[in-house]
């Protein structure tokens, strides 16, 4: 009876997905509404779409887990998020807005590159997109494995059978309804991820007792164990841990948020820039509440689970806490709306990702090489075609659940925001910036991404501790600098339009 009454509120969840997705698809009627919603989508919908699409299953799952196997000190990469964040809205998101829409209505990330250096050879098309959709499959297979592994966990159900049937939701509204389906079911799961994490450490600490209870007995079980779980700098002293390579690594994770496709697409189809300067101030309250959640959810379970039997379960697994504390809280319908925003955190991501990558099928090969004067008609066919092609392709990917290609997504954030993060924040503020100089920091900051991971062992410590997206930005930065500094010039055109937004955005227009 438990078992039925948290699945259908599972159930009843997908329902309503899907029911956003047949409502989107009667508001989608040719290209821009497909690919990027026509442009309009409204405050709140940008900040949560934003906000669930980045955080995936990383918020309910990830953090608690960290928090739970490491303790307090791993909090630190909440701050370097949130202040990545931040300045992602407060400096990307404005300048990305006015720049797309006058850079001839450019509707994903490598069409903005090439219209943004007037890229006649369409190499910036080429080199982006291919990444964008070998990365992004391999994306989506994970997310899709994460998904069947939850009702795996859950529901004892067949990993095959849970992996198509939450793969069949996803790939149906996404399918139907395009970036409108996918930017409103994201809003409802950042809401429901936002709601389960205000809840369920609110529950935790009054099972405890208080802030100061949950301290004690995270205390008593350092003594034990002789861990720092306890300690915000890891048993360092508070010098030296803010000077210390983790710190700065932890930290460093808030770099990836200029380079991330997914999360650029929204706000790129924000209603005007006044909307996003607006959506900012949401979207960081929604990521500050729900950071603080997931970090009460991980702390609170040390105290809460010391000395049961949950606790052996939790050494093997320590990303099961919050699944573990929803079975075990709350009742069965509580416990599957929890659960349930467990799935929304993967899905809104996938669903993001999925989309990204058919877009970048339709307007960036396509429409760019291979049909250039199709109707909005004929590509929306194709959109539609390639969402299910890249699906096919990442189930295939993802039906062994163990498949060495999936641990490349443990890198994905790093590789995007190296590759990207540079190029598009220097194309938005400097204007001297050329295509060749953009080319350039992608392939390098893609390549010290991937040359770090291989080699930074030989490197010893601190270097090998060191993540790997900070070489890769520092690196990126410098080619794009020095090959436009050095290497050939832009045609005029292109500064007269750097020249043209920036006054837009000063409101001098």
């Amino acid at each position: 009876m438990e078992q039925t009454a948290t699945l259908v509120t599972f159930l009843f969840y997908l329902v309503m997905m899907l029911g956003i997705g047949v409502y989107a698809y009667k508001q989608t009627s040719d290209l821009s509404d497909y690919i990027l919603g026509g442009r309009r989508l409204g405050r709140w919908v940008t900040a949560l779409s934003a906000g669930a699409s980045d955080m995936s299953g990383w918020l309910l799952m990830g953090l608690p887990g960290a928090i739970y196997a490491s303790g307090f000190s791993e909090a630190w990469i909440a701050l370097g998020l949130l202040l990545g964040a931040y300045w992602n809205w407060k400096i990307t998101a404005p300048k990305l807005r006015a720049y797309t829409e006058h850079a001839g209505n450019s509707l994903t990330l490598p069409d903005y590159f090439t219209n943004r250096f007037r890229d006649e050879t369409k190499i910036l098309r080429i080199v982006s997109a291919s990444i964008i959709l070998v990365f992004f499959t391999v994306y989506v297979a994970s997310g899709l494995t994460a998904g069947a592994k939850l009702f795996e966990a859950s529901f004892a159900m067949d990993y095959h059978v849970a992996l198509f049937v939450g793969g069949a939701v996803i790939i149906s509204y996404t399918f139907i309804g395009g970036f409108l389906a996918v930017s409103w079911t994201d809003m409802v799961q950042g809401l429901l991820m936002a709601a389960a994490l205000v809840v369920a450490p609110i529950v935790m600490i009054f099972e405890v007792g208080s802030v100061d209870q949950v301290m004690a007995v995270t205390r008593e079980v350092d003594q034990a164990a002789g861990t720092v779980k306890a300690d915000l700098f890891a048993g360092k002293s508070a010098v030296d841990y803010l000077f210390s390579v983790s710190f700065i690594s932890l930290m460093a994770w808030g770099l990836g948020y200029y380079g991330q496709p997914h999360l650029l697409a929204r706000f790129m189809a924000a209603q005007s820039v006044n909307e996003v300067h607006a959506a900012r101030r949401i979207a960081m309250s929604w990521m500050g509440v729900s950071m603080i959640g997931a970090i009460g959810v991980g702390l609170f379970a040390i105290a809460y689970f010391h000395q049961t039997e949950n606790a052996l379960l939790l050494a093997e697994d320590s990303e099961q806490v919050f699944i573990i504390a929803s079975k075990v809280l709350f009742n069965p319908w509580v416990a599957g709306f929890l659960l349930a925003a467990i799935l929304a955190a993967v899905m809104s991501t996938i669903d993001s990702q999925l989309l990204v990558s058919s877009s970048a099928v339709t307007e960036d090969f396509y429409r760019g090489f291979i049909k250039p004067h199709a109707s909005d008609r004929e590509l929306m066919v194709i959109g539609r075609v390639a969402v299910l092609v890249v699906a096919a392709i990442a189930m295939l990917i993802a039906v062994d659940k163990e498949s060495k290609v999936l641990g490349l997504v443990s890198n994905a954030w790093a590789g995007f925001g190296a590759a990207f993060g540079p190029v598009v924040l220097m194309s938005l503020v400097w204007r001297k910036m050329t295509k060749w100089g953009a080319l350039a920091g992608m392939i390098v900051g893609a390549a010290t991404v991937i040359l770090w991971i291989q080699f930074k062992a030989d490197l010893g410590a601190p270097w090998s501790q060191l993540y790997e997206m900070i070489p890769g930005v520092i690196m990126a930065c410098l080619a794009i600098f020095s090959v436009s500094i050095w290497g050939p010039r832009n045609e005029s055109q292109v500064g007269d339009d750097f020249d043209h937004v920036s006054l837009s955005l000063k409101g001098n227009l």
